[in-house]
């Protein structure tokens, strides 16, 4: 079992890496030409579409499946003492670890057949690639309301069963509610559950690491009687 745990935890580490490198890799070094014409912005796409794979890999189809070691370490360690909440919160990671690696498969695959379109029709691939894009946000970036649900119930169940820090369950509790929120359209919403679902994942993983034995909060049963 601690061996699950520290496990979860160094998935839990590498989530909030992957975050960072992905906030590191558009903010710093991404320079689309988003002002240019199609063809323009299809042969910066095809001069990058290596890179640009890799990241879209590592965003969403490695950050899918270190997902699913958390998501099952942490079902292991909330189950003890709330298996309900664990249960659910448990489902809903599930489906949010689908709707992740799918969001990277569409993207791949979408890049590289909009590429190869936009050598004979330019103005249709781009077309292809912005419906792509959408599908993809709609899924996997632009609403996080799957996700948020996961961390908002694993925290709960958290504070019923004691099983985190007070302070780091508030943490996941305020990134789960803001992952909600995200159902209304500002890009804010999705800035702060990036951002504070990094510290989450960070802190998360710390604590794991140093906490690998799952607590029972459930009395031992006493069985007395007479000779």
């Amino acid at each position: 079992m601690n061996s699950l745990q520290k496990l979860g935890g160094i998935a839990a580490l590498l989530e909030g890496a992957i975050y960072i490198s992905a906030f590191v890799f558009f903010g710093a070094f991404w320079s689309y030409p988003a002002d240019a014409d199609s063809i323009q912005q299809f042969l910066f796409l095809a001069e990058n579409q290596i890179i640009l794979s890799v990241v879209y890999f590592t965003m969403y189809v490695l950050f899918g499946m270190l997902l699913a070691i958390l998501i099952l370490a942490l079902h292991e360690r909330l189950k003890v003492n709330s298996p309900i909440l664990s249960q659910l919160a448990s489902i809903f990671g599930v489906i949010w670890v689908g709707m992740v690696i799918a969001s990277g498969m569409i993207s791949n695959i979408g890049l590289a057949a909009s590429i190869e379109l936009s050598v004979k029709e330019p103005e249709q691939a781009m077309t292809i690639w912005r419906t792509i894009n959408y599908v993809v946000e709609g899924i996997g970036g632009g609403n996080e309301i799957v996700g948020g649900l996961w961390v908002l119930l694993l925290s709960v169940a958290a504070l019923k069963g004691k099983q985190f820090s007070t302070a780091l369950i508030y943490l996941g509790m305020f990134v789960g509610i803001v992952g909600v929120l995200t159902i209304y359209p500002a890009e804010v919403l999705t800035e702060i559950f990036g951002v504070s679902q990094i510290v989450w994942f960070v802190w998360l993983g710390v604590f794991m690491l140093n906490n690998g034995k799952i607590k029972s909060n459930k009395s031992p049963i006493v069985v007395s009687g007479r000779e």
